[in-house]
Protein backbone atom coordinates (compact mmCIF):
# COMPACT_ATOMS: atom_id res chain seq x y z
CA UNK A 1 0.00 0.00 0.00
CA UNK A 2 1.12 3.83 -0.56
CA UNK A 3 1.94 5.30 2.96
CA UNK A 4 -1.02 8.59 3.17
CA UNK A 5 1.08 10.66 5.43
CA UNK A 6 3.91 10.66 3.49
CA UNK A 7 3.13 10.93 -0.17
CA UNK A 8 0.80 14.18 0.88
CA UNK A 9 3.83 15.48 2.03
CA UNK A 10 5.58 15.04 -0.80
CA UNK A 11 2.75 16.71 -2.86
CA UNK A 12 2.72 19.38 -0.04
CA UNK A 13 6.79 19.87 -0.91
CA UNK A 14 6.27 20.12 -4.60
CA UNK A 15 3.78 22.41 -4.72
CA UNK A 16 5.47 24.39 -2.64
CA UNK A 17 8.49 24.30 -4.45
CA UNK A 18 6.68 25.02 -7.49
CA UNK A 19 5.03 28.31 -5.61
CA UNK A 20 8.03 29.59 -4.66
CA UNK A 21 9.56 28.89 -8.07
CA UNK A 22 6.83 30.22 -10.00
CA UNK A 23 6.81 33.16 -7.95
CA UNK A 24 10.00 34.38 -9.09
CA UNK A 25 9.48 34.65 -12.76
CA UNK A 26 8.91 37.08 -15.15
CA UNK A 27 6.15 37.20 -17.87
CA UNK A 28 8.36 36.84 -20.39
CA UNK A 29 9.81 33.16 -18.46
CA UNK A 30 6.37 32.41 -17.92
CA UNK A 31 5.80 32.03 -21.76
CA UNK A 32 9.16 30.29 -22.04
CA UNK A 33 9.00 27.19 -24.12
CA UNK A 34 9.81 23.87 -22.48
CA UNK A 35 11.10 20.51 -22.83
CA UNK A 36 6.93 19.83 -23.85
CA UNK A 37 6.43 20.32 -27.48
CA UNK A 38 3.61 22.97 -27.56
CA UNK A 39 4.17 23.69 -24.21
CA UNK A 40 5.21 26.96 -22.43
CA UNK A 41 5.70 27.13 -18.44
CA UNK A 42 2.00 28.76 -18.00
CA UNK A 43 0.76 25.85 -19.84
CA UNK A 44 2.54 23.18 -18.15
CA UNK A 45 1.34 25.01 -14.55
CA UNK A 46 -1.85 24.86 -16.41
CA UNK A 47 -2.11 21.48 -16.94
CA UNK A 48 -1.11 20.36 -13.21
CA UNK A 49 -4.28 23.02 -12.32
CA UNK A 50 -6.65 21.06 -14.47
CA UNK A 51 -5.76 17.91 -13.05
CA UNK A 52 -6.20 18.77 -9.63
CA UNK A 53 -9.64 20.93 -10.30
CA UNK A 54 -10.79 17.28 -12.20
CA UNK A 55 -10.04 15.28 -8.88
CA UNK A 56 -11.98 17.58 -6.62
CA UNK A 57 -15.26 16.98 -9.45
CA UNK A 58 -14.75 19.82 -11.97
CA UNK A 59 -15.57 18.81 -15.53
CA UNK A 60 -13.15 19.87 -17.74
CA UNK A 61 -14.16 22.98 -20.29
CA UNK A 62 -16.23 22.61 -22.99
CA UNK A 63 -13.56 23.25 -25.50
CA UNK A 64 -13.12 21.30 -29.15
CA UNK A 65 -9.86 20.80 -29.75
CA UNK A 66 -8.33 20.29 -32.84
CA UNK A 67 -5.82 17.19 -32.86
CA UNK A 68 -4.57 17.49 -36.50
CA UNK A 69 -3.01 21.03 -35.52
CA UNK A 70 -1.51 19.83 -32.82
CA UNK A 71 1.28 17.22 -33.15
CA UNK A 72 1.91 16.90 -29.71
CA UNK A 73 -1.31 15.50 -28.72
CA UNK A 74 -1.69 11.65 -29.09
CA UNK A 75 -4.22 10.14 -27.42
CA UNK A 76 -7.56 11.17 -25.51
CA UNK A 77 -5.67 11.67 -22.08
CA UNK A 78 -3.83 14.58 -24.07
CA UNK A 79 -6.66 16.26 -25.64
CA UNK A 80 -8.34 15.74 -21.93
CA UNK A 81 -5.47 17.73 -20.83
CA UNK A 82 -5.16 20.72 -23.62
CA UNK A 83 -8.73 21.24 -22.75
CA UNK A 84 -7.67 22.83 -19.24
CA UNK A 85 -4.58 24.03 -20.88
CA UNK A 86 -6.49 26.11 -23.58
CA UNK A 87 -9.02 27.01 -20.83
CA UNK A 88 -6.23 29.01 -18.91
CA UNK A 89 -3.95 30.05 -21.95
CA UNK A 90 -5.48 33.34 -21.92
CA UNK A 91 -4.86 34.32 -18.13
CA UNK A 92 -2.09 36.86 -17.03
CA UNK A 93 0.76 34.81 -14.66
CA UNK A 94 -0.69 36.75 -11.73
CA UNK A 95 -3.78 35.03 -11.64
CA UNK A 96 -2.73 31.42 -12.59
CA UNK A 97 -0.16 31.37 -10.12
CA UNK A 98 -2.93 32.48 -7.97
CA UNK A 99 -5.53 29.52 -9.38
CA UNK A 100 -2.64 27.35 -8.80
CA UNK A 101 -2.13 28.67 -4.98
CA UNK A 102 -6.26 28.10 -4.20
CA UNK A 103 -6.37 24.71 -5.96
CA UNK A 104 -3.36 22.89 -4.38
CA UNK A 105 -4.12 24.63 -0.99
CA UNK A 106 -8.10 22.77 -1.53
CA UNK A 107 -6.37 19.56 -2.64
CA UNK A 108 -4.35 19.27 0.56
CA UNK A 109 -6.83 19.74 3.11
CA UNK A 110 -9.38 17.57 1.13
CA UNK A 111 -6.17 14.95 1.33
CA UNK A 112 -5.22 15.53 4.69
CA UNK A 113 -8.93 15.14 5.65
CA UNK A 114 -9.32 11.36 3.52
CA UNK A 115 -9.70 8.77 5.31
CA UNK A 116 -7.20 5.65 5.25
CA UNK A 117 -10.55 3.62 4.05
CA UNK A 118 -10.68 5.72 0.93
CA UNK A 119 -7.29 6.29 0.17
CA UNK A 120 -6.87 3.05 -0.14
CA UNK A 121 -9.91 2.54 -2.40
CA UNK A 122 -9.72 1.03 -5.79
CA UNK A 123 -9.22 4.26 -8.68
CA UNK A 124 -8.37 4.53 -11.68
CA UNK A 125 -4.83 5.97 -12.14
CA UNK A 126 -3.16 7.16 -14.99
CA UNK A 127 -1.31 3.28 -14.74
CA UNK A 128 -4.78 1.14 -14.64
CA UNK A 129 -6.68 0.50 -12.42
CA UNK A 130 -4.82 0.56 -9.07
CA UNK A 131 -5.63 2.10 -5.14
CA UNK A 132 -6.55 6.18 -5.02
CA UNK A 133 -3.38 6.33 -2.87
CA UNK A 134 -1.29 5.15 -6.15
CA UNK A 135 -2.85 7.67 -7.64
CA UNK A 136 -1.54 10.29 -5.85
CA UNK A 137 1.83 8.49 -5.72
CA UNK A 138 1.66 9.19 -9.81
CA UNK A 139 0.68 12.72 -9.07
CA UNK A 140 3.96 13.94 -6.95
CA UNK A 141 5.89 11.97 -10.28
CA UNK A 142 3.93 14.69 -12.31
CA UNK A 143 3.88 17.36 -11.04
CA UNK A 144 7.71 17.48 -9.53
CA UNK A 145 8.44 16.65 -13.40
CA UNK A 146 6.64 19.68 -14.63
CA UNK A 147 8.62 21.74 -12.10
CA UNK A 148 11.41 20.34 -13.34
CA UNK A 149 10.47 20.77 -17.11
CA UNK A 150 9.77 24.59 -15.60
CA UNK A 151 13.39 24.87 -14.17
CA UNK A 152 14.95 23.65 -17.45
CA UNK A 153 12.99 26.07 -19.34
CA UNK A 154 13.91 29.41 -16.93
CA UNK A 155 17.30 27.64 -16.19
CA UNK A 156 17.06 28.13 -12.39
CA UNK A 157 18.10 24.15 -11.50
CA UNK A 158 16.74 22.91 -8.15
CA UNK A 159 14.35 20.54 -6.09
CA UNK A 160 16.81 17.25 -6.73
CA UNK A 161 16.43 15.86 -3.47
CA UNK A 162 14.05 15.43 -0.67
CA UNK A 163 11.15 13.50 0.09
CA UNK A 164 9.40 14.33 -2.90
CA UNK A 165 12.10 13.10 -5.60
CA UNK A 166 12.10 10.15 -2.86
CA UNK A 167 8.42 9.02 -3.83
CA UNK A 168 9.33 10.37 -7.55
CA UNK A 169 12.06 7.22 -7.49
CA UNK A 170 9.77 4.88 -5.61
CA UNK A 171 6.80 5.23 -8.50
CA UNK A 172 9.62 5.50 -11.62
CA UNK A 173 10.86 2.34 -10.03
CA UNK A 174 7.46 0.27 -10.47
CA UNK A 175 8.12 0.84 -14.08
CA UNK A 176 11.19 -0.25 -14.38
CA UNK A 177 10.89 -4.15 -14.81
CA UNK A 178 8.89 -3.16 -18.26
CA UNK A 179 11.66 -0.83 -19.32
CA UNK A 180 14.02 -3.77 -18.88
CA UNK A 181 12.06 -6.77 -19.98
CA UNK A 182 9.08 -5.82 -22.31
CA UNK A 183 10.80 -2.67 -24.14
CA UNK A 184 14.48 -3.57 -24.09
CA UNK A 185 14.33 -7.44 -24.19
CA UNK A 186 16.61 -8.49 -21.58
CA UNK A 187 17.02 -12.91 -21.41
CA UNK A 188 16.71 -14.99 -18.52
CA UNK A 189 19.39 -14.24 -16.21
CA UNK A 190 20.03 -11.06 -16.80
CA UNK A 191 20.54 -8.26 -14.06
CA UNK A 192 20.37 -4.45 -14.06
CA UNK A 193 21.40 -1.82 -11.77
CA UNK A 194 20.44 1.63 -12.35
CA UNK A 195 22.81 3.25 -9.59
CA UNK A 196 21.07 7.20 -9.26
CA UNK A 197 23.53 9.82 -8.08
CA UNK A 198 22.80 13.45 -6.65
CA UNK A 199 26.07 15.26 -6.00
CA UNK A 200 28.76 12.78 -7.10
CA UNK A 201 26.86 10.65 -4.45
CA UNK A 202 24.86 7.33 -5.16
CA UNK A 203 21.60 7.98 -3.50
CA UNK A 204 19.37 5.06 -4.71
CA UNK A 205 20.00 1.82 -6.20
CA UNK A 206 17.34 0.13 -8.15
CA UNK A 207 17.70 -3.67 -8.95
CA UNK A 208 15.83 -5.57 -11.88
CA UNK A 209 16.33 -9.24 -12.47
CA UNK A 210 15.30 -11.20 -15.21
CA UNK A 211 13.53 -14.50 -13.80
CA UNK A 212 10.80 -15.85 -16.22
CA UNK A 213 10.14 -12.02 -16.30
CA UNK A 214 11.88 -8.96 -15.20
CA UNK A 215 11.04 -7.83 -12.28
CA UNK A 216 12.11 -5.20 -8.95
CA UNK A 217 14.19 -6.83 -6.96
CA UNK A 218 15.69 -5.51 -3.16
CA UNK A 219 18.49 -7.22 -3.98
CA UNK A 220 20.48 -9.23 -6.92
CA UNK A 221 21.02 -12.77 -5.99
CA UNK A 222 24.12 -12.82 -8.22
CA UNK A 223 26.46 -9.78 -9.65
CA UNK A 224 24.86 -7.04 -12.36
CA UNK A 225 24.98 -8.12 -15.70
CA UNK A 226 25.14 -4.47 -16.48
CA UNK A 227 25.70 -1.47 -13.96
CA UNK A 228 24.11 1.99 -15.40
CA UNK A 229 25.05 5.30 -13.29
CA UNK A 230 23.88 8.21 -13.77
CA UNK A 231 22.23 11.44 -11.83
CA UNK A 232 18.42 11.42 -10.51
CA UNK A 233 18.03 14.16 -12.92
CA UNK A 234 19.30 12.25 -15.88
CA UNK A 235 17.13 9.52 -15.12
CA UNK A 236 13.99 11.22 -14.68
CA UNK A 237 14.11 13.14 -17.74
CA UNK A 238 15.03 9.41 -19.97
CA UNK A 239 12.27 7.96 -18.52
CA UNK A 240 9.98 10.86 -18.78
CA UNK A 241 10.77 10.84 -22.34
CA UNK A 242 12.20 15.16 -22.12
CA UNK A 243 15.35 13.96 -23.81
CA UNK A 244 15.60 11.70 -27.07
CA UNK A 245 17.72 8.41 -26.42
CA UNK A 246 20.89 10.15 -26.88
CA UNK A 247 20.18 12.52 -24.56
CA UNK A 248 22.31 13.45 -21.79
CA UNK A 249 24.36 10.19 -22.50
CA UNK A 250 27.52 11.94 -21.57
CA UNK A 251 26.34 11.69 -17.73
CA UNK A 252 25.61 7.78 -18.06
CA UNK A 253 28.16 5.74 -16.90
CA UNK A 254 28.41 1.65 -18.04
CA UNK A 255 29.71 -0.89 -16.42
CA UNK A 256 29.04 -4.69 -17.82
CA UNK A 257 27.04 -5.98 -20.89
CA UNK A 258 26.99 -3.01 -23.14
CA UNK A 259 25.03 -4.51 -25.90
CA UNK A 260 22.16 -4.89 -23.07
CA UNK A 261 23.22 -1.36 -21.63
CA UNK A 262 22.37 -0.27 -24.95
CA UNK A 263 19.44 -1.68 -25.44
CA UNK A 264 18.12 -0.18 -22.13
CA UNK A 265 19.35 3.35 -22.86
CA UNK A 266 17.37 3.43 -26.61
CA UNK A 267 13.94 1.70 -24.86
CA UNK A 268 14.06 3.99 -21.24
CA UNK A 269 11.41 6.17 -21.97
CA UNK A 270 8.32 5.14 -20.91
CA UNK A 271 5.21 7.84 -20.01
CA UNK A 272 2.30 8.28 -22.15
Amino acid sequence: MIPKDRTVAALGEVWASLDGLLSELSVDEWHSSTPLEGWDVQDNVAHMIGTEEMLNGVPAPAIEIDRGARTHIRNDIGEFNEQWVESIRPMDPPLVLERFREITSERLATLEAMSQEDWDAESFTPAGKDTFGRFMQIRVFDCWLHEQDIRDAVHRPGHESGLAVDVVLDEMTTALGFVVGKKAGAQQGDRVTFALTHGGTVVREIHVEVVERAMVVDRLHLPATVVLTMPVGVMTRRCAGRVGPDGLRDQITIDGDEDLAEKILENQSYTI
